[in-house]
C-alpha cells in the first residue's frame, strides 16, 4: 500500500435509478420514497447507500474498516453528486492486513433539482 498519513483521498458519485433500485433489492429498504419518484421524478437515495462511498477506500487500497459513523443532514436524491474526501490520520500495519484510521467527510456537490 502506498498510502502515508495526510494522504487525502477524494473521489464523488452520482446516485442513479438503477442503483437505488439494486439497493432497494439488496437492502429490502422499500419505503415509498425509494421506490415511488416525487414530482421531479426523483427517488430518495437510502441513507445507507451513500453511506457506503467511504469504503471504495478500503476496496481500492485493500483494507478493512473498523468503525464508521455517519450523520444525515438532508435527503440524497438520485441525480445528486456526492464528493467524499478521506484523509489518512493513522496507518496501523498488522501481520496479513493493514488498518487505516481517517476521517471523512461526504458532501452534496451538486444537486439535479432543488427540493
Amino acid at each position: 500500500m502506498n498510502l502515508k498519513v495526510g494522504d487525502i483521498i477524494q473521489f464523488e458519485r452520482t446516485f442513479t435509478k438503477e442503483d437505488v433500485e439494486r439497493f432497494t433489492k439488496l437492502s429490502m429498504d422499500e419505503g415509498d420514497h425509494h421506490t415511488n419518484p416525487d414530482e421531479l421524478g426523483r427517488l430518495v437515495v437510502q441513507g445507507l447507500l451513500t453511506a457506503t462511498l467511504p469504503t471504495k477506500v478500503g476496496g481500492d487500497y485493500n483494507v478493512l474498516a473498523r468503525t464508521m459513523n455517519f450523520e444525515f443532514f438532508r435527503p440524497v436524491f438520485t441525480g445528486d453528486t456526492i464528493s467524499c474526501e478521506v484523509k489518512i490520520e493513522r496507518l496501523e500495519k498488522k501481520i496479513v492486513i493493514e488498518y487505516l484510521f481517517w476521517p471523512y467527510s461526504c458532501a452534496l456537490i451538486k444537486m439535479k433539482n432543488k427540493y
